[in-house]
């Protein structure tokens, strides 16, 4: 669910693992029939939330979750991160394949579910996600799996609109209940972690895209200590 970019590549363009897709089928179909949609379903600009926030740190590797059509993983390996991108789109990912090749660019692109990924623990500098749709579940998996992805010394950047998590169930079958917010990592966290930012914020937006009606973000921020 990030601000992210469309070029219509086909998905054979995917270099992901031969295996192919790890995770539920029905949440892949899900997505990828919201992307088929649309030609471009985001805007084609990396998340504002996620410039601000990166200004400071020194290029390492880097996991963009739910990465969409690519705009904040391609931006990210303009900047010098080495990214691993995950997106349980096929749809999505061909497109951010697609641009990151016309950009000469390298990311490494997983075609999973987070929670399904395997991902090799505690190895990332920075870990990113951005408006991710991530299903809640009892034994708090997804927060788990984002907490664990990150470096003795890294940083976890999770960002989401601000108010969604208070909405009531939509008559669409959207019930925020179902979903992973901020406040949920927040809770998992032990003497490990430091909160470096934990805030609601006006939102710098991108002009177009799904998702550009929100006007405020809650921006989260925490360093792995060890």
């Amino acid at each position: 669910m990030t601000d992210n970019i469309a070029t219509g590549s086909p998905a054979s363009d995917i270099p992901s693992p031969a295996d192919g897709y790890v995770g539920d089928p029905a949440v892949r179909a899900e997505w990828d029939n919201r992307y088929a949609d649309r030609e471009q379903l985001w805007s084609g600009r990396p998340n504002g939330a996620l410039v601000a926030e990166v200004a400071g740190l020194v290029p390492g590797r880097v996991l963009d979750v739910g990465c969409g059509e690519g705009a904040d993983a391609v931006w990210l390996a303009h900047g010098g991160w080495d990214v691993t991108a995950l997106e349980v789109s096929g749809v999505a990912l061909a497109r951010a394949a697609g641009h990151a090749r016309d950009a000469g660019l390298i990311v490494q692109w997983v075609h999973a579910e987070l929670t399904e990924a395997a991902l090799p623990p505690a190895s990332f500098d920075l870990v990113s996600a951005q408006y991710p749709a991530l299903l809640r579940t009892a034994d708090a998996a997804a927060e788990r799996a984002l907490l664990a992805a990150v470096a003795p010394g890294g940083v976890l950047l999770l960002v989401h609109h601000a108010g969604m998590d208070t909405q009531p169930a939509h008559e669409s079958g959207f019930d925020p209940a179902d979903y992973v917010w901020p406040s949920m990592v927040t809770e998992l966290l032990d003497d490990d972690w430091e909160i470096e930012v934990d805030e609601q914020r006006p939102r710098v937006a991108p002009d177009g895209g799904a998702g550009a009606h929100h006007t405020d973000d809650v921006v989260l921020r925490v360093r792995r200590l060890r």
